[in-house]
């Protein structure tokens, strides 16, 4: 089925000429026909089991843990006191796509989140280019986040039994290791959790958002014993330049509440609770994220941060003279971060569900497992995929590249907001953007201001990512879409 606006078919004998090569590429899919498609797959269907709390909690597992409790660390000395600022500003543009996602999720309520909405929208090339976002924001957070974990991991096993995992062992290359042993592991428990089907891992997700929520307001409690208003003196000390830098940077921390838009084959009633359930995670973490930030700020100098990486716990150490409750914080952490790992890498299993159901990337990815309801070759690939970079890239570049990925498919999802009302103002919307065009410009342009903050490597890493991206389109998914293969029937 092809969108209204596309060319008509024709036979090799006779009718039109066959689109060019620019309607091809800008062919949509019909919205009825992305809803009539939904939970199918190769050999077997996704089971809708999911209610609002399951999808709040999936985009709450997603979205906090390492921003909160690692990146925290690399922030602050960007931005100083000001980082409290720096979070309101990566919030604020969040918010704004938030409410762009929650109307799509509404409309469209389909596995592949904002790839799905472009292809809807803008066409094929790029909603190919926004789903190509989405692998190097889900693929590559979830190996900056393994990251995080097994530092906090160190953390824990140092304050219970005195050992730690030697840096060769728990350091990437060019970090002093070999190999990040911790990071590789929780990713594969992930795979695992995740090969049992959606129910299973939601309900582990359940608990372990439970006990992160738990960890952080212990952490406001202790280290709040220890606040000195002092710390707050120099409140801009490098400057709007370090806030809009540290803004950019954790704006990684709110990565993850559109996991809930992923998980729209798999909602009982989507319409009614994606856009319900992002909104309301998001509030929860913008929250918690600005206490946790206040306090951490007001217990320590900001100097202090430079070179710390399980700082939350540090903090914990120092202000109560003992090691208990860092290390009661370091194991909340070491399970909520584990939450990030698992529900990010379902959100990345569930995009290539979408595209390859599509033809834009191999149909085996799309396969359903009969029993578990869970594309099992897709879990696996993508999972050892993700356990390699994270036990071979440094943290800090995996954070940057997350960041780029994720706020350009952001940017887009704003722009699609605005296409969608202007050639279906007739479609069902449980939820729309309030101020008509007004905030889906605003949160592109936060979106386009806090990519320009990013430095040049990052931006030079992203340019040969989308560059593999178009090669890889061109050569395959161009001519096997299944939209191409339509035109020619």
């Amino acid at each position: 089925m092809l969108d209204q606006g596309a060319p008509p078919q024709n036979s090799p004998q006779s009718g039109p000429p066959s689109p060019g090569v620019g309607a091809r590429l800008m062919r949509r899919k019909p919205v009825e026909h992305l809803v009539a498609e939904g939970g199918q797959g190769e050999g077997g269907s996704l089971r809708r089991s999911l209610g609002l709390w399951q999808l709040t909690m999936i985009s709450i597992g997603a979205t906090l843990g390492t921003g909160i409790f690692v990146v925290l660390g690399d922030a602050v000395p960007e931005a100083g006191p000001a980082v409290t600022l720096a979070f309101v500003i990566a919030g604020l543009t969040a918010l704004f796509s938030a409410l762009s996602y929650a109307e799509l999720a509404g409309s469209i309520p389909v596995a592949g989140s904002s790839y799905s909405y472009a292809y809807a929208t803008m066409g094929e090339l790029v909603a190919w280019v926004c789903g190509w976002c989405l692998v190097l924001e889900y693929g590559v957070s979830v190996a900056a986040v393994a990251v995080g974990w097994g530092e906090y991991l160190n953390e824990l096993l140092d304050g219970t039994i005195g050992v730690t995992i030697p840096a060769v062992l728990s350091s990437a290359p060019g970090e002093g290791g070999i190999i990040n042993l911790p990071a590789l592991i929780v990713v594969l428990l992930a795979m695992v959790f995740l090969l049992g089907g959606v129910r299973e891992s939601a309900r582990a997700n359940t608990i372990m958002v439970a006990v992160k929520i738990l960890a952080l307001v212990l952490f406001c409690t202790v280290g709040f014993m220890g606040f000195k208003s002092g710390n707050y003196a120099d409140f801009m000390p490098l400057g709007m330049a370090g806030v809009s830098a540290a803004g950019a940077t954790l704006f990684f921390s709110y990565i993850g509440f559109d996991a809930a838009s992923t998980a729209g084959e798999e909602a009982k009633d989507p319409k009614r609770d994606l856009p319900r359930a992002i909104m309301l995670s998001l509030i929860i973490v913008t929250a918690l994220y600005v206490l946790v930030a206040g306090v951490a700020v007001g217990a320590w100098n900001w100097k202090k941060f430079d070179g710390s990486e399980a700082s939350l716990a540090a903090i914990m150490n120092d202000v109560s003279g003992q090691t208990f409750w860092g290390t009661l914080l370091a194991l909340g952490a070491v399970i909520s971060i584990a939450s990030v790992v698992l529900t990010v890498l379902y959100g990345q299993t569930r995009i290539l569900f979408a595209m390859s159901r599509d033809g834009l990337v191999p149909k085996a990815l799309g396969k359903v497992h009969p029993k578990t309801g869970a594309p099992r070759l897709n879990t696996v690939i993508v999972s050892l995929f993700c356990a390699a970079l994270a036990a071979l890239i440094p943290l800090g570049k995996l954070v940057d590249a997350t960041s780029i990925g994720t706020l350009f498919a952001f940017a887009l999802v704003n722009i699609a907001v605005i296409v969608l009302r202007y050639k279906r103002p007739e479609l069902e919307r449980t939820f729309r953007v309030p101020f008509g065009p007004v905030l889906p410009v605003l949160g592109f342009l936060f979106c386009a201001y806090n990519m320009f903050s990013l430095d040049t490597v990052t931006w030079v890493v992203f340019g040969f990512w989308m560059a593999a991206g178009l090669v890889f389109y061109f050569l395959y998914g161009y001519r096997r879409s299944r939209l191409a293969m339509s035109e020619v029937k």
